[in-house]
């Protein structure tokens, strides 16, 4: 799948259906559905190599309340960081783009995790069957080692 391709889907996306992330969602996935199960496939790869390429100290600082503060930081959630880089990349590449390059542009306190059902609902849509694919990275936040500096010892 194109770059073009996947921005393409995430264009779908009915941002006038806010509040109801099921409607949201269901135009992409209509249209993903439509591309088959290996397209399917390639764009859950595309969106975990996004959502790796946000996960950064530097990006988790950014996120608002329950910003990354260090180490010891008992308030951060692995989970909300993760749901927030959704976010940037559910609102489409000129965001990823800026934000991934600025990350104190990170817009704050946001979340939608529904992104992340969008393979799996659309690989159902299509075959009928449980969607069963594993990336070639992790997009679960602390898995890009480059983006989050070694602890001193």
């Amino acid at each position: 799948m194109t770059d073009e391709q996947f921005w393409a889907i995430i264009a779908r996306l009915d941002w006038t259906r806010s509040g109801d992330d099921d409607a949201v969602i269901r135009p992409a996935v209509r249209s993903l559905a439509a591309l088959g199960a290996a397209a399917i496939g390639e764009f859950q790869d595309a969106l975990a190599a996004k959502l790796y390429q946000l996960d950064t100290a530097a990006h988790a600082r950014e996120i608002g309340a329950l910003a990354y503060r260090g180490p010891d930081d008992d308030a951060f959630s692995a989970d909300a960081f993760l749901y927030a880089r959704c976010v940037i990349v559910a609102n489409g590449q000129a965001l990823f783009d800026h934000v991934l390059r600025n990350p104190r542009t990170f817009p704050k306190d946001v979340e939608f995790e529904a992104v992340l059902r969008l393979a799996p609902e659309a690989y159902r849509r299509a075959t009928g069957e449980e969607f069963d694919h594993l990336t070639p990275v992790s997009y679960e936040t602390f898995s890009n080692k480059t983006g989050w500096p070694k602890p001193a010892r």
